[in-house]
């Protein structure tokens, strides 16, 4: 049985079609201009050869030919202006692409350890209580390899780490002889990374110095 697509699918299929075109107009526009600089100087070299031969034959005065040099080096630096200009409009778009894809990569694997991080949290449970056994012990492993590998997602936060709250979400509070600054006393949740951004801090109960 066939379903209707959503609106939301009609709309994102639309925005790829009009990013593909807007790129492809770019990309056509660049050639185009760049070939149409390349044509004017082409020309313009052309002009100054036929000048010269004139001169050389003795078909046209020193001053003539002086204008005629003169408006074909205006023309060359023109074209040379135009491809110069061109080069750089084109260097910067190609900057934006790459950090525009950068950060359409970076915003998916952001979504993707998110939705992910309960599914960790449940088979980090599974194995403190010795649940995560056989079959189960090894897919659990996997999921963790792979987003730590693909993604660069890690986990942190330990008992007798030196709370950060950069770091660290502090639940509950006590007083300790045992600590001479705020110290992370137990791990309620732990918190993860994903490269250097934290995606979500470490829950945890924190002994102060009594």
């Amino acid at each position: 049985m066939s379903t209707e697509p959503s609106n939301e699918d009609l709309q994102a299929l639309a925005d790829q079609v009009n990013e593909a075109f807007a790129e492809a107009d770019v990309t056509d526009a660049v050639d185009a201009a760049n070939q149409a600089a390349q044509d004017a100087a082409d020309a313009a070299q052309d002009a100054a050869d036929a000048a010269q031969e004139a001169a050389d034959a003795g078909q046209v005065s020193a001053q003539e030919l002086q204008v005629k040099l003169d408006e074909t080096t205006d023309q060359l630096a023109r074209a040379h202006a135009d491809l110069y200009n061109l080069q750089q409009e084109y260097n910067a778009y190609v900057r934006r692409s790459r950090e525009q894809a950068a950060s359409h990569r970076e915003a998916g694997a952001q979504q993707v350890t998110e939705a992910l991080i309960p599914v960790l949290d449940e088979i980090e449970l599974a194995r403190q209580h010795g649940d995560l056994v056989g079959s189960f012990e090894a897919v659990g492993s996997k999921i963790e390899n792979i987003l730590k590998d693909k993604f660069s997602l890690t986990r942190f936060g330990q008992a007798g780490d030196v709370f950060d709250p950069n770091l660290h979400e502090a639940l509950m509070a006590v007083d300790s002889t045992e600590v001479t600054e705020p110290t992370v006393n137990l791990v309620i949740q732990p918190g993860y990374m994903l490269g250097e951004r934290v995606v979500r801090h470490a829950r945890v109960q924190v002994a102060n110095p009594a």
